[in-house]
């Protein structure tokens, strides 16, 4: 197990001091990550929480788990480790090309995209 943990369910008004108060009453926190919106700036609803020890942070998930702050249930389980991006990650996502001329130019039909005929080919089967 991680000595961090994900806090969910959050009231979109609660403060990084209230959680602390509120955790440490479980053991030492190291470090509180309250994440806001880009666009926004408003807290997105959820933080991860950092303990000293990984007893600590199972004492707070056995503790806090459906406890109430602000109006809300919250929900405290073991973070899951995800692999960091790349510095250059933009978010995009994926961008299909459809080949055919970018240049201009050139008449007849427009390009399609390519791939398979085997679904149609089965569609057709089917009937």
């Amino acid at each position: 197990m991680s000595s961090k943990v994900f806090v969910g369910n959050l009231s979109y008004e609660t403060t990084q001091d209230q959680l602390t108060d509120l955790l440490a009453g479980a053991g030492e926190i190291k470090d509180v990550y309250l994440p806001s919106d880009r666009v926004t700036g408003r807290p997105r609803g959820f933080a991860f929480v950092e303990f000293a020890t990984e007893e600590e942070a199972q004492e707070a998930i056995e503790k806090f788990n459906e406890h109430e702050l602000g109006g809300r249930k919250l929900r405290i389980n073991e973070a899951e480790d995800r692999p960091r991006r790349s510095p250059g990650y933009s978010g995009g996502g994926f961008q299909p090309s459809y080949g055919g001329d970018h240049h201009g130019g050139g008449g007849g039909k427009p390009s399609r995209p390519k791939g398979s005929r085997r679904g149609k080919r089965g569609k057709k089967r089917s009937l």
